[in-house]
C-alpha cells in the first residue's frame, strides 16, 4: 500500500471516529432528556403545586465518573418550555404533549 493510500485511509478512519463519537453524544443527551421527563412523570410533577426537587440539578466538582448530561439537558428542557421551575427551585412538566408521548 502506498503512502498516499495510507494517509487517505487514516483520514477516513479519523472522520469515521469523529462521526461515531458525535452520534454517541447525541444518543446520550436524548437519553438524558427521556430520563428527566420519565423521572418527573413517575413523581407526578405535572403542575407547580406538585413540583419536586431533582437531585441532579447541580453540577458536582467531586463526582468522578462518566459525564452526566442531565444538568445540561434540564437547562435545555427549561429553555424550551417543556419543564417549568417554581420560585423555590422545584421542577414540573409543563408540556402536555410531551407527557402523553413518554407515558406510553
Amino acid at each position: 500500500m502506498s503512502e498516499t493510500n495510507r494517509i487517505i485511509l487514516g483520514i477516513c478512519i479519523l472522520i469515521a471516529v469523529y462521526i461515531l463519537t458525535r452520534n454517541v453524544q447525541v444518543w446520550r443527551i436524548k437519553r438524558a432528556y427521556n430520563l428527566i421527563i420519565w423521572d418527573l412523570e413517575q413523581k407526578e410533577a405535572v403542575d407547580p403545586s406538585s413540583a419536586v426537587e431533582l437531585p441532579y440539578t447541580k453540577l458536582s466538582m467531586f463526582r468522578i465518573s462518566m459525564r452526566d448530561y442531565r444538568p445540561k439537558a434540564l437547562e435545555y428542557l427549561i429553555s424550551s418550555s417543556i419543564i417549568g421551575v417554581t420560585d423555590s427551585g422545584k421542577y414540573y412538566l409543563k408540556d402536555k404533549k410531551v407527557r402523553s408521548i413518554y407515558s406510553k
